[in-house]
């Protein structure tokens, strides 16, 4: 007998060092919760039990409950939540709560261990009883577990009902081997449930902190507000539709839980370069904008150009002989006139900037540059500089070559300072997934010039996000959001082209990734597509 009964206890013992270290490695909070009261449940031989943990409120809430005989699992991994509202700590007058033994246990950092719960008058009980008549159960042993994590302090409790007799199944006392092996475990179960809180504490804080530079990313321009939080939108929606793939080049593509967080980590810091981006640049609404528009300077000049023409039309008045060189005159200086308005005009419209600036206007710039003017000084100049002459010629966008390079030189930042972040090991992926969103699968993309077999698949699906909530946004400075047949015409056309993967926007396209995105970003006269067959411009396999 002696002999069965060491080897119980050396069995005990295992299962506790075993429990032990599955807590230690758990890292979801539900799972880890529901592991800490079903091995105590195992080790002590309890019909059933509930785990509760301390909130902010100065609340026990009821975490887990499980009881076997009755099949009642509540929390955890299982589908049923847990209903039973928490316990206060403290009454309404401050007073300590201390009828109800869970609470006692937690305040007084004790453990209690009772033999027949409806034998103590010391505690409110009626709660138990009401449980017993409606679920003709009889709650007799209870075992009440304080669990201390850091500095003492009291995170939670861990209360077991019922030990059954390993014959007749009935309810027995719990041992005092019983209590030390629970104690042990609470113990062992505090520590994982103090760290695993800790870590998420320190997830949320490194969450807010990323979120936060995303933000002020989008603060920093009134041209690219939000795009920093809509990228992460689109690709965590494409990454998921690509790891439910189960045929096709990417059925073997799956992201775990910490590649998940890491492409959702680097899709938020993907343009954290722009950071040291000169926000004349990022925020050049127009060609000529600098700090301010010089379109005022050369609506000046037009005015200066129109008085000269009407002096001039005055001097030749005076000096005229008869009527009819008069009306010569007059209809001179209104084409005169005319064609400043026009020229004006042209310069106003080529000054917003467009997605492609056609040669006969890019011709007639260079006509009205090469006119010249008397500027405040009283020498005659050309009508417009160099730079504002380059600057309207800008074929597509109000970027120059220049600016352009200024702007793309983000990524090459964003790479730099994610870099220097001390990343875990499992997470050392983040720049590159981030760093890769203007690379193109022919090689032809910046600032690496990666081809598609030298990518990641998240590095792929981030480009794919990035020029969608591109084409889409309604933000932009010089164009205006395109309509969503519009958008994956040219995705599609890009797709032809080796600029983006083509597996991923075949996923992108069966799966309507598009179309959820658009319901909620896009304006409702801009969603005029539903099918992908509907898709013009591209035929889709």
């Amino acid at each position: 007998m002696k002999r069965s009964t060491d080897k119980e206890r050396k069995s005990k013992v295992e299962k506790l060092n075993a429990i032990g270290i599955a807590l230690s490695s758990e890292k979801d909070m539900p799972r880890l919760l529901e592991m800490i009261l079903i091995g105590a449940k195992i080790i002590t031989g309890a019909d059933g039990g509930t785990l509760y943990t301390v909130n902010d409120e100065k609340e026990l809430v009821f975490e887990i409950v499980r009881t076997s005989s009755l099949k009642i699992g509540m929390g955890g991994t299982s589908e049923k939540q847990v209903t039973f509202d928490p316990i206060a700590l403290y009454n309404n007058d401050k007073s300590p709560n201390i009828q109800k033994i869970v609470v006692y246990s937690a305040l007084n950092d004790k453990t209690i261990n009772l033999s027949d719960v409806y034998q103590t008058t010391e505690f409110d009980f009626s709660g138990p009883r009401k449980f017993d008549q409606q679920m003709n159960y009889r709650t007799k042993s209870m075992l009440t577990i304080p669990m201390k994590g850091r500095e003492g302090k009291t995170i939670g409790v861990l209360q077991l009902i019922n030990k059954l007799d390993r014959n007749s199944k009935n309810p027995i006392p719990f041992s005092r081997r019983d209590q030390h092996l629970a104690e042990s475990l609470a113990s062992q179960a505090a520590i994982a449930l103090t760290n695993k809180q800790l870590i998420d504490s320190l997830k949320n804080l490194f969450d807010s902190f990323i979120k936060t530079i995303a933000t002020s990313i989008d603060a920093k321009s009134p041209y690219t507000g939000g795009h920093c939080k809509r990228v992460p939108e689109l690709t965590l929606a494409l990454a998921r539709a690509a790891s439910n793939t189960m045929d096709g080049p990417l059925k073997d593509f799956n992201l775990s839980d910490q590649e998940r967080y890491s492409l959702e980590v680097a899709s938020w810091l993907h343009d954290c370069g722009k950071l040291i981006t000169p926000v004349h640049i990022v925020d050049k609404a127009t060609k000529l904008e600098t700090i301010c528009d010089r379109i005022h300077l050369i609506d000046t000049r037009f005015e200066v150009l129109k008085r000269d023409v009407e002096i001039k039309k005055l001097k030749k008045l005076l000096a005229a002989n008869n009527n009819e060189e008069a009306k010569v005159i007059e209809q001179e200086f209104q084409n005169e006139l005319c064609q400043l308005r026009e020229d004006r005009e042209l310069i106003r419209k080529c000054n917003k900037g467009s997605e492609f600036m056609v040669p006969e206007l890019q011709n007639k710039i260079r006509q009205i540059s090469s006119r010249s003017w008397r500027n405040e000084k009283g020498e005659t100049v050309p009508f417009l500089t160099e730079n504002e002459t380059e600057n309207l010629l800008i074929p597509s966008g109000t970027l120059t070559p220049e600016e352009r390079n200024i702007i793309n030189d983000h990524i090459v930042v964003t790479i730099k300072m994610l870099k220097s972040l001390k990343f875990p090991k499992e997470m050392e992926s983040v720049p590159e997934y981030a760093g890769g969103h203007h690379e193109r699968m022919d090689g032809n993309g910046f600032p690496l010039g990666l081809k598609r077999e030298q990518m990641s698949v998240p590095a792929r699906i981030m480009a794919i996000a990035d020029v969608f909530e591109a084409l889409t946004a309604k933000d932009r400075p010089y164009k205006e959001a395109k309509k969503l047949s519009e958008a994956l015409s040219i995705l599609g056309k890009l797709k032809q082209e080796n600029h983006i993967d083509p597996d991923l926007f075949d996923v992108f396209i069966h799966e309507k990734i598009y179309l959820s995105y658009a319901h909620e970003y896009l304006d409702p006269d801009k969603i005029d597509i539903d099918d992908p067959s509907e898709i013009s411009g591209y035929p889709f396999d």
